[in-house]
């Protein structure tokens, strides 16, 4: 994967992610916030809704497209749906078909030019997702878990993910030196995928769970298989001091993925504060990202197609290779 992924990134600048698909399925009518499934819910109830949120992002000029399945595991379809286990395997594959065919879509109505991709990620969220009570942004489940207990929860959406064929493996949000550790051993069982790791940060220096964001970037230069580290879901002002504490340690065969929320804050009871802001990013922080060395590159909740155009925009050129390429 890193052998095709490099050229295409020296042709035309950084991979940019698509954006929030909840936050695009919700502005086309889903109502999916307190479902403890999330936009998974709808690979069951409403699959098209999805394939038109990860076009749209395709049309907006998205070179990586992210399954719906960040909160998906089978354990939770077989909680939260009538499914049984062999169901349950079979939607967490629907969400890598669903993005492979809108990206088959996008190629063949003649509005891609390039080469290859769009890529198709396959979205591996935080076993605090199943749990759905914030613990994705504190980790400390994992106090009260093993690296083989973990590594048991994350095997089967990882087997279902990579069968259905995903380009990438997105780890995302990933809150705990321990989790991250047993999401790199866990890898290594499937030799022929690749992946990043991203974890969720609660200021310039730390993760989640209060580890050193450098540790976290030792743990990813373990592995052969992941071509990116980096962080998401954090406020855009606190990735280049995360990017700059561990920029000496960053392997030579990894680069860094950053894709941030808006910089608004959630609030329970009325949702997101300090709408707008998320263009902020987009125009004055994105070309620092590419200087430290970012070669994927977007943001995640409330981040919109109308965003990715805007980066699109800033972003890519052709030339020389960025700085660190995948």
């Amino acid at each position: 994967m890193a052998s095709i992924l490099k050229p295409y990134l020296c042709n035309n600048g950084p991979l940019i992610l698509d954006g929030g698909l909840a936050t695009e399925l919700e502005a086309q009518g889903a109502v999916i916030q307190d479902d403890p499934l999330w936009s998974a819910r709808l690979l069951q109830t409403n699959p098209q809704a999805i394939s038109d949120a990860h076009y749209r992002f395709l049309l907006s000029g998205a070179d990586v497209v992210t399954t719906a399945t960040y909160q998906a595991s089978v354990a939770g379809f077989v909680s939260h749906m009538d499914v049984n286990p062999e169901g349950a395997r079979e939607l967490l594959m629907s969400g890598v078909h669903l993005a492979r065919e809108s990206v088959r879509k996008f190629v063949s109505s003649s509005h891609s030019t390039e080469q290859r991709g769009p890529f198709v990620a396959g979205s591996v969220g935080p076993y605090g997702a199943f749990l759905h009570n914030g613990s994705e942004y504190t980790g400390t489940y994992a106090e009260e878990m093993s690296v083989e207990d973990l590594k048991v929860w994350h095997r089967p959406q990882l087997e279902c993910i990579t069968a259905a064929g995903a380009d990438l493996i997105a780890f995302e949000t990933i809150p705990s030196l321990k989790e991250a550790s047993a999401l790199v051993e866990l890898l290594r069982e499937f030799p022929n995928s690749k992946g990043w790791l991203s974890f969720s940060c609660k200021d310039g220096t730390s993760i989640s769970d209060g580890s050193l964001f450098t540790d976290a970037v030792r743990i990813a230069n373990r592995s052969t298989q992941l071509v990116a580290v980096g962080v998401n879901c954090c406020s855009p002002a606190l990735v280049e001091p995360l990017l700059n504490s561990a920029e000496s340690l960053l392997s030579p065969n990894l680069s860094w993925v950053v894709y941030p929320n808006s910089g608004e804050e959630w609030d329970k009871k009325q949702g997101w504060q300090n709408s707008g802001k998320s263009q902020d990013f987009i125009t004055d922080l994105c070309h620092t990202w590419v200087k430290q060395g970012a070669s994927l590159i977007c943001g995640c909740c409330r981040v919109t197609p109308d965003n990715i155009s805007e980066l699109r925009h800033h972003l890519k050129r052709t030339g020389p290779c960025p700085a660190a390429a995948v």
